[in-house]
């Protein structure tokens, strides 16, 4: 049948009252508000995000680091889950995915233990004489640039520098000067570079690390906006200024597009409010409060938010372990139902319990997400009507469950048909799609 022609061969007139001029005049209008949403609102950058973040202190870091943290990994599963059984049993998995986990964790931590590695300058260095700290910072860079010369290295690394307040400003800015600068003397930035400014209250402190950056930037001729960087929230002024602005939209504002993560601080935003030490956890309602900000401030702007940590270590008799395990498997799940993605790793044996719910969480989803994808993309329908907004979670899902090892592609494939390049254009609409109608 032919456009405006209904089932029974009649057509309909089809009117208007409007003269093309107000359409026009209207776009014309709104073009600065269409610019203004481009401009703020890119979305997703649609590459891999980490699961994790490992903090080691910038005097611990050797050209060892990322190996010896998988090596202690396995070897505490030897010790207290030698088999999927009692792994299973420890942290409440379903039989169906015992084995499945098991197998993943362990091949994840002979083959990729840390997906994102930071060099802490800052509270796990502590402060030092200004030659220990230059020579620190320039043996950082140069065994970065080492691991991934040597293909070594984890996909993201860098430094967690010193923070933007006065008493220790200038040692921050030229540590992570001498750190550039050598990564660049040895051939250059490597593409999974990753910058954390930590303690920020203020938008002011976050333009301040543009103007670094640009600085830097100019100096050696790279391209405007090279160099991005990772926002810590640990103050309660970074959540709430004292207009009662959310302090955090505005300092993803003023990173000028660099910005690439808000990491909350566990336990510095905890103290910061007063919390007691004995319950300050990131499941705690301030920290739920304060990520709720930061995820709403972020979303749509390309800026991707990560949960902290818990400092609850697994170590000591099984028993013990087993007891950390359950907490930090716990916590990691709570946040992935929560779309918080990342999350800080305090310890080697933190990250067993990192993968098994990261593998859990994506496993027990796939057959469901594959199906309503599949569906969609088909436009066969089904028991539960699916919009362009959720295609695009679903897609998502899938691609999170690819980019850690949770999901093979052979088997995503086989599911729902799509290939990776059809996934990521489901998971990253151009603007306007996602406000179609559903098929």
């Amino acid at each position: 049948m032919g456009q405006g022609q209904h089932e029974t061969g009649r057509r309909e007139t089809v009117a208007t009252s409007l003269t093309g001029a107000v359409s026009d005049e209207i776009s014309a209008s709104l073009a600065p508000v269409d610019a203004e949403l481009d401009r703020r609102y890119p979305g997703d950058p649609g590459t891999r995000q980490p699961v994790h973040t490992v903090y080691v202190p910038a005097d611990a870091f050797t050209a060892g680091t990322v190996r010896s943290w998988g090596d202690r990994a396995l070897a505490a599963l030897d010790a207290h889950a030698p088999d999927a059984a009692t792994f299973a049993a420890c942290l409440g998995l379903p039989d169906h995915l015992a084995e499945p986990v098991h197998t993943r964790v362990r091949a994840k931590l002979h083959r990729e233990p840390v997906e994102d590695l930071r060099i802490d300058f800052e509270d796990g260095y502590g402060l030092r004489p200004d030659p220990e700290e230059d020579e620190t910072a320039a043996r950082a860079a140069r065994l970065v640039a080492e691991a991934y010369a040597k293909g070594t290295a984890a996909p993201y690394m860098g430094i967690r520098m010193k923070c933007m307040e006065a008493a220790v400003r200038a040692r921050g800015i030229r540590t992570l000067d001498i750190f550039l600068t050598g990564l660049l003397a040895a051939g250059g930035l490597p593409e999974g570079l990753v910058l954390t400014l930590p303690k920020v209250t203020y938008p002011e402190q976050v333009t301040a690390m543009v103007r670094l950056l640009e600085a830097f930037e100019n100096a050696h001729g790279l391209p405007p906006g090279r160099l991005g960087f990772e926002i810590q929230i640990e103050t309660s002024q970074a959540i709430l200024a004292t207009d009662g602005t959310a302090t955090v939209a505005r300092m993803i504002q003023a990173a000028r597009g660099r910005a690439t993560g808000l990491h909350y601080g566990t336990f510095d935003y905890s103290a910061c409010l007063g919390v007691s030490a004995a319950h300050q956890a990131s499941d705690h309602p301030a920290a739920d409060h304060a990520k709720a900000v930061m995820q709403v401030a972020a979303a749509g702007t390309g800026v991707r938010v990560s949960d902290g940590s818990t400092n609850v270590l697994p170590v000591g008799p099984t028993a013990q372990v087993h007891d950390a395990w359950r907490l930090h498997y716990g916590l990691t799940r709570r946040a992935l139902a929560r779309a918080y993605y990342q999350g800080w790793d305090m310890h080697p044996a933190h990250i067993p319990t990192r993968y098994a719910a990261v593998y859990a969480f994506y496993r027990e989803g796939f057959a469901q997400a594959a199906e309503r994808l599949a569906r969609y993309a088909n436009r066969a329908g089904g028991d539960v009507l699916d919009e362009p907004a959720t295609a695009k979670a679903l897609a998502g899902y899938l691609l999170r469950g690819l980019d850690c090892g949770a999901l093979d592609l052979a088997e995503v494939i086989h599911a729902t048909g799509l290939s990776r390049a059809a996934l990521e254009g489901f998971a990253a609409p151009r603007r306007g799609e996602l406000t179609a109608s559903a098929p």
